[in-house]
């Protein structure tokens, strides 16, 4: 069956793993609410989580990326069945009574252990809040209803969000008509068609794709008021209090503070960005020279491809998927002690014959988990790469532990008969990036799966990835793997160089843009009722924050898609960064291979999961507490120094 679970070995087993999930949590439940207060009651509650997320984590997966239509389907069907469990069980009164007299018990709780006490005990309480548990009945029936609608109106909005917008042809010019997909007398407009090199195509596209669709607006605003009726419901100001509770910054107070000052630092270099880029216009394009939002994309790269002619099919040769592993597996060796071993699959174990399992071994301490690499492009397979738990790390009952299991999910070429899958410097990065989170999830062992690897707070749970981009654009670190397929003969320094440098090209302007997508995610989520619509929330944070001219008659926000999965917490990308910035410079940009810091790196901050608070484990990391001016001096000095070279050379 897959993943080694017997029952599925058929879609239809997925009733069977559900059932059973079922049946199992009820006797759990039954089980707590009659066990006096104590660690048990937290270890009954986890596994409880255990048993419901065994089965919904792996159909959350299988949904997506199961190739054969029946097995996605059931999938489906079993995450909406256990989801409904859940939302039960968070308004059980008499569930949520055993565990408030566990908390309330001060001999009790000053027996147990902080992760046993601060993060998890508390983190199962803070989910019955959230549904209401601790308001009357009529107020609880409330809560359950604008959570139903809020999931509801969130799986519209997403599916509104990548719909097509269609257009009759004759409203374009005929030459640029080819862009677009023909249905008739109309064009189907499906993107931003962002890469393309001609303007008008450009701007056709940005003005016909944002056109603002009425439905999908009073289901953003719908969705934006019921998500702060249901935080006011449940005790918070707005819907940004109650999604930042338990953060790395605790506060919307806090992620507003550091946007301003990040915007701040960065206005200069923007403003010279944006400058480089209308002269980049001027030339090309000098009878309609004005750089508008539909050029920034286009224009920072053709910037980027004059000053440094970094040309993929240059690099690619170098990186063979090969190489790349052996680079990842001889890193961890050299890190954390840790390798990496190819396993046999067993009949069924797989969804798709091109998917690797490895084994992840510790020199000493033996088997620690399974990573499934699902690396190859295949039809209907969704293009975003991705990491999933499977099945979280956790003590059982036994003394034994639970071992994690994950999927890391790419889209690479297949091999062909003349060369292996050869990865372009976007996607080697990308690798590294999925196996940070991958590594997150092996070295987190908890004692229990609800904080479990990356089962942590949103803006934590990207540094241990983003801190793997680092390792992939150190010279000293690619040098180790990176080989031609054909000759052996290693990419050159100054080809890393080049590419490291044509990274910082208009980088400012691009991450001035991530601070006016966070801004807008704020404003959105803070205090209601909102005082203007949302588009013209966006023009004026547009105008104010972005800097390049809002366009009459668009609506961007509507294909803004982050806003169902990171309400009020678009921010974490950039603080994750700030983080992993910080870490690498302090920790690993001396020597990228420093066992001591490797074992400091897992002790401090991967083995916690999400089990300590996330500033504490940053502080252990780098032995002070950074300040909001710490993480933005962190975000803007990687954009100016060339640090690699300044090491080098001294």
């Amino acid at each position: 069956g897959l993943f080694g679970v017997p029952e599925l070995s058929c879609p239809e087993g997925f009733q069977e793993a559900q059932d059973k999930a079922l049946q199992e949590s009820e006797q759990l439940v039954q089980k707590a609410c009659s066990t006096p207060p104590g660690p048990e009651i937290v270890m009954l509650f986890d596994q409880l989580s255990d048993a419901l997320c065994r089965v919904a984590d792996l159909a959350d997966f299988v949904k997506i990326a199961h190739p054969d239509f029946a097995f996605r389907e059931a999938a489906e069907e079993a995450c909406r069945n256990i989801g409904t469990m859940v939302e039960k069980l968070n308004t059980d009164v008499e569930l949520c009574q055993s565990l408030r007299q566990l908390l309330a018990d001060e001999v009790v709780t000053d027996s147990l252990d902080p992760e046993t006490r601060q993060r998890v005990a508390e983190l199962f309480m803070f989910d019955f809040e959230i549904s209401g548990i601790h308001l009357d009945e009529e107020k609880r029936k409330k809560a359950v209803n604008l959570n139903i609608k809020i999931l509801d109106l969130c799986n519209e909005f997403l599916t509104g969000t990548h719909l097509p917008n269609r257009i009759d042809k004759h409203v374009l010019p005929e030459h640029i008509r080819y862009n677009f997909t023909a249905e008739g007398d109309h064009l189907q407009v499906a993107g931003l068609h962002a890469d393309c090199p001609d303007d008008l195509v450009r701007e056709a596209a940005y003005k016909i794709f944002l056109y603002p669709n009425a439905e999908q607006l009073s289901r953003l605003e719908e969705l934006l008021a019921s998500r702060n009726s249901l935080a006011q419901l449940v005790g918070y100001n707005t819907f940004a209090h109650r999604a930042l509770q338990g953060t790395m910054a605790k506060n919307p107070e806090t992620v507003t503070q550091f946007l301003e000052k990040l915007s701040d630092q960065l206005s200069q270099r923007t403003q010279k960005d944006f400058e480089m880029m209308t002269k980049m216009k001027m030339k090309l394009n000098p009878q309609n020279s004005k750089l508008m939002p539909w050029d920034h994309p286009y224009y920072s790269g053709v910037l980027r491809a004059e000053r440094y002619n970094i040309d993929p099919g240059l690099y690619c040769p170098f990186f063979s998927l090969g190489a790349c592993m052996e680079g990842l597996n001889s890193l961890f060796r050299q890190l954390l002690g840790i390798s990496l071993y190819a396993e046999q699959t067993q009949r069924g174990e797989v969804w798709s014959e091109d998917v690797r399992k490895l084994a992840v071994v510790h020199e000493n301490e033996g088997l620690l988990g399974y990573i499934y690499c699902d690396f190859f492009q295949r039809p209907n397979k969704p293009h975003q790469d991705c990491h999933f738990t499977v099945r979280g790390g956790r003590l059982r009952e036994n003394g034994e532990y639970q071992l994690p299991v994950v999927v890391l999910m790419l889209s690479l070429p297949h091999s062909t008969r003349s060369a292996p899958t050869l990865l372009s410097p976007g996607m080697m990065e990308n690798l590294f990036h999925e196996m940070g989170h991958a590594m997150h999830s092996m070295l987190g062992r908890t004692r229990y799966q609800h904080v479990t690897g990356t089962r942590c707070p949103t803006d934590f749970a990207e540094v241990p990835s983003i801190l793997m981009e680092y390792f992939a654009n150190d010279y000293r670190v690619v040098n180790q793997f990176a080989r031609h397929y054909k000759t052996g003969q290693p990419l050159p320094k100054s080809m890393v160089s080049r590419l490291c440098e044509s990274k910082k090209v208009c980088a400012a302007a691009d991450m001035q843009l991530q601070v006016f997508y966070a801004v807008l995610d704020q404003i959105y989520h803070g205090k209601h009722p909102l005082k203007r619509s949302t588009t013209e929330i966006l023009k004026e944070t547009q105008e104010k924050v972005y800097g390049l001219p809002y366009v009459p008659n668009t609506a961007w926000q509507l294909r803004f898609s982050h806003l169902v999965g990171y309400g009020a917490k678009y921010y974490s990308y950039l603080m994750s960064r700030a983080v992993a910035s910080m870490v690498w410079k302090q920790c690993f940009a001396q020597d990228p291979f420093d066992r001591a810091m490797g074992e400091r790196y897992r002790r401090e901050m991967l083995a916690h999961g999400g089990g300590k608070e996330p500033i504490l484990m940053v502080q252990g990391m780098l032995q002070k507490s950074p300040s909001v001016e710490d993480f933005v001096d962190a975000l803007v000095s990687d954009l100016d120094q060339d640090f690699e070279t300044f090491l080098m050379d001294s």
